[in-house]
């Protein structure tokens, strides 16, 4: 089956930091642009950060540019997301998918045609 899930949210303080886990199963990361979506309540889906596993290329939307730090490893076939330094605005259910590239533009889901469970990541104190 293929299919990406999410792991490694919870609840953590302001200045907190959190690392998300994206495993891929039935198919090889090798060859995907994999990006990380986040949707606070009440608010649109947002793209937070892309990394094209080809070449390494990433892009990191500016409200978490500097805290955050995405990184994939082939061999488990699972893409990360580190972040740190944790703000209130950060709390959102977490969300990874297959993109079409690594730009503001082409940050954007691509391939499936659902979003997985998502892991939830809140930030209070």
């Amino acid at each position: 089956q293929v299919q990406l899930v999410e792991s490694g949210g919870g609840l953590v303080q302001p200045g907190g930091s959190l690392r998300l886990s994206c495993a891929a199963s039935g198919f090889s990361l090798e060859y995907y642009a994999i990006g990380w979506f986040r949707q606070a309540p009440g608010k649109e889906r947002e793209a937070v950060s892309c990394i094209g596993n080809v070449d390494g290329a990433t892009y990191y939307a500016d409200s978490v540019k500097g805290r955050f730090t995405i990184s994939g490893d082939l061999a488990r076939n699972t893409v990360y997301l580190e972040m740190k330094s944790l703000k209130p605005e950060d709390t959102a259910v977490y969300y990874c998918t297959t993109v079409e590239g690594i730009s503001q533009e082409l940050c954007r889901q691509f391939g499936f045609d659902s979003w997985g469970q998502g892991t939830q990541v809140t930030v209070s104190s």
